[in-house]
């Protein structure tokens, strides 16, 4: 599943897709799905603590999380497919709970996950809805980065 170059954090969000992506399709416990993933090539390559925290959160507070994403989805919950699904899941889950890792870093590695994962244009879709999403739990970050990047802007044009 994971190719040599990648970060463990990114397995770990890797992992944590493949662990929501089993809990969405069969409801299988969580440990065993924790033993499962556990045993995959590559899983001592990831950040364990990141892969824990994320899917434990994450199916443990699935029903609210659906409810602060679901605003912003064009279909109802049950026809996104199970991939986008639980992308947004654990990309909620970081956006409300996991503040120290900032807004676009979680955005930008959903959007990775949509890429390699997901449908063809998925990663657009993730991309929209996750972007709405921080616009409201995350709104002074979101002001401060559109902020930097005015500045930036108008500075070059001094």
């Amino acid at each position: 599943m994971s190719t040599p170059n990648k970060s463990p954090r990114r397995r770990a969000r890797e992992f944590a897709l493949q662990g929501v992506y089993q809990w969405l399709l069969s409801q299988a416990q969580l440990t065993s799905i924790e033993s499962q993933l556990g045993e995959v090539g590559g899983f001592d390559k990831c950040d364990r603590d990141l892969f824990l925290g994320l899917l434990r959160g994450t199916i443990s507070n699935a029903t609210e999380l659906q409810v602060g994403f679901a605003p912003y989805i064009d279909r109802p919950i049950n026809e996104l497919s199970p991939i986008e699904r639980g992308i947004l899941l654990i990309s909620t889950f970081e956006l409300i709970h996991r503040p120290e890792t900032p807004y676009r870093v979680i955005i930008n590695e959903a959007i990775e996950l949509a890429k390699g994962y997901g449908g063809t244009d998925g990663h657009k879709f993730v991309n929209g809805v996750l972007d709405k999403l921080a616009a409201r739990v995350r709104a002074d970050e979101v002001e401060a980065n559109a902020q930097q990047r005015r500045a930036a802007r108008n500075g070059d044009k001094g």
